[in-house]
């Protein structure tokens, strides 16, 4: 099965070419963009079909991150994701932010559990939490810093994401929400389609108006 993964749920704007049969990355392109999601995705889609030498008519599946994240960015990367899948008459899944970046961890320090913590600003954190087997040990949520705090104190396992450093007072280094678009196409590939069409997963309302609207152009 060939995957066409989307990710413009954050500062990137990503795509990838995936073979899951053979477990192969075809091609993949990402650019740190931060806004403007809307007018490089068909391009960043272009760089990646290219490098896997494909067509977009080759795609057999669409996989796209549904959020938390960018208001305006996740409905650029779901309506691309739905617009494809109705061109090509192939099924489309979403995949969460918050389970991509505990699934990034997760190759980094296999068999732990995962919190994965999103700095939502606000003094509130995107927080959900995954046992090491990658399943969700709850749902996605928005919660105070101040709750976050109390629920990551008894949490044994590893902590993902920007506001690690708010939950955890000896974190160093840089935490981003930031993951490799590979990430999103083996989860996608994983994910059953009998969920339905990818939504947008806003834990909350928007902290700023979204585009009033945008083309896409299709390659087929």
């Amino acid at each position: 099965m060939i995957i066409l993964a989307l990710d413009t749920a954050g500062v990137d704007c990503a795509a990838a070419v995936y073979d899951s049969g053979g477990d192969t990355m075809l091609g993949e392109a990402s650019d740190m963009i931060g806004k403007g999601h809307a007018e490089h995705l068909i391009g960043i889609v272009d760089r990646a079909l290219d490098q896997a030498g494909l067509a977009l008519s080759d795609i057999d599946r669409l996989a796209v991150t549904i959020g938390p994240g960018s208001f305006t960015g996740i409905r650029v990367g779901v309506a691309a994701a739905r617009g494809f899948a109705l061109s090509l008459n192939v099924p489309a899944v979403g995949v969460t932010t918050l389970e991509v970046m505990a699934s990034a961890q997760r190759d980094k320090t296999p068999h732990r559990a995962v919190l994965a913590a999103m700095d939502a600003k606000r003094d509130e954190i995107y927080l959900q939490s995954f046992a090491a087997d990658g399943s969700p040990l709850d749902a996605p949520r928005v919660v105070s810093v101040a709750e976050a705090q109390a629920y990551a104190a008894g949490f044994d396992g590893e902590i993902t994401g920007s506001a690690t450093p708010l939950l955890k007072a000896d974190a160093l280094g840089d935490h981003t929400n930031r993951f490799p678009i590979s990430v999103v196409a083996r989860l996608g590939a994983a994910a059953s389609p009998d969920a339905g069409k990818p939504k947008p997963l806003y834990l909350r309302g928007p902290d700023a108006k979204p585009q009033a609207g945008y083309a896409m152009a299709r390659r087929v």
